[in-house]
């Protein structure tokens, strides 16, 4: 079994020991530019084109992480039929349930309200939050979400849910489709995105849409930088429309020095660490998959082109 490994500068030798030792029988190169040798698999991050445009006898592709759509955006110079497989968890679900459920708990117990307080030396009781009135929308129900939801509910939170398609999910009022965002935005004091990066939902939070929240509601965004419109985010701010934001990803990665969210105290920013890849985990996953693929069998995670996910 022959694996070309697309060093991005990252972890690259922890993730070669790792295959080393999951999958001993492998021999697994670091891609190079101009390499065009023959390969059954491919490992990438955000691959530049010419790693896969030349490959043709490859079996599948393999992301990294959960998100695909630094892959996805060479389509047009990916191997004709060539499955891409994204991590379903690896250790990333209680990540993205530790952040988010933070991220909630500081809004609702007004952690953030107490720490400007204390800066000055105010000592002052705040009136605490409903938790009737402190309702949490979620917006992308796959297996990170679903988790997220599950450490949402322990604290008793009432939880929505939205998703392209319509789903069921126990305790959780769900909602599907463009025609039913709005409402599902209304009904969301808080709101959490950790959606899949799609052409139907870049840009989704934008001030039309954000503009249904309620008066002083709260975004959580640990999907990706392209679901946010930053400018139309920070004069919602400004104008007390949006009480804060929680922000851990963002369209230009790392962000600007001079960016103006760095200024806004309301906004609290995060260097794309919500769920970090969790590295042997993650080997294992694949090195199961390319087994079962040798094999024959089915697997999971393959991407949907059509719908980026």
């Amino acid at each position: 079994m022959n694996i070309i490994f697309q060093d991005n500068g990252n972890h690259l030798d922890d993730w070669l020991n790792a295959l080393k030792k999951t999958l001993p029988q492998a021999n697994v190169r670091v891609w190079q530019e101009g390499d065009t040798a023959p390969a059954d698999y491919a490992i990438v991050w955000k691959p530049p084109v010419a790693m896969l445009r030349e490959q043709v006898g490859l079996k599948a592709i393999f992301s990294r992480g959960a998100g695909v759509d630094g892959i996805l955006q060479l389509a047009a110079n990916l191997p004709q039929g060539v499955p891409v497989v994204r991590l379903s968890d690896a250790g990333m679900g209680i990540q993205m349930a530790e952040y988010v459920t933070h991220a909630v708990l500081r809004y609702f117990r007004q952690f953030d309200s107490y720490q400007t307080l204390a800066r000055t030396a105010d000592w002052r009781f705040l009136r605490p939050n409903m938790r009737a009135a402190f309702s949490i929308g979620v917006l992308g129900l796959g297996v990170l979400g679903q988790r997220v939801i599950q450490a949402l509910q322990h604290f008793d939170f009432t939880v929505n849910g939205w998703s392209r398609s319509p789903k069921d999910l126990p305790g959780v009022s769900c909602f599907s489709g463009r025609e039913n965002l709005a409402a599902f935005m209304q009904a969301s004091k808080v709101l959490v995105c950790i959606l899949p990066l799609t052409e139907e939902t870049k840009g989704l939070l934008n001030r039309e849409n954000l503009s249904h929240l309620p008066q002083s509601a709260y975004l959580i965004n640990v999907g990706r930088g392209g679901h946010l419109v930053e400018a139309d985010l920070l004069p919602l701010i400004q104008q007390g429309r949006i009480a804060g934001a929680t922000l851990d990803v963002f369209s230009e990665e790392p962000l600007p020095a001079l960016h103006p969210f760095w200024q806004e105290p309301r906004i609290t920013l995060t260097p794309h660490i919500a769920a970090m890849t969790m590295i042997e985990e993650s080997v294992v996953q694949i090195a199961a998959k390319m087994q079962a693929l040798e094999q024959g069998m089915p697997i999971t995670g393959v991407v949907n082109f059509s719908r980026g996910y």
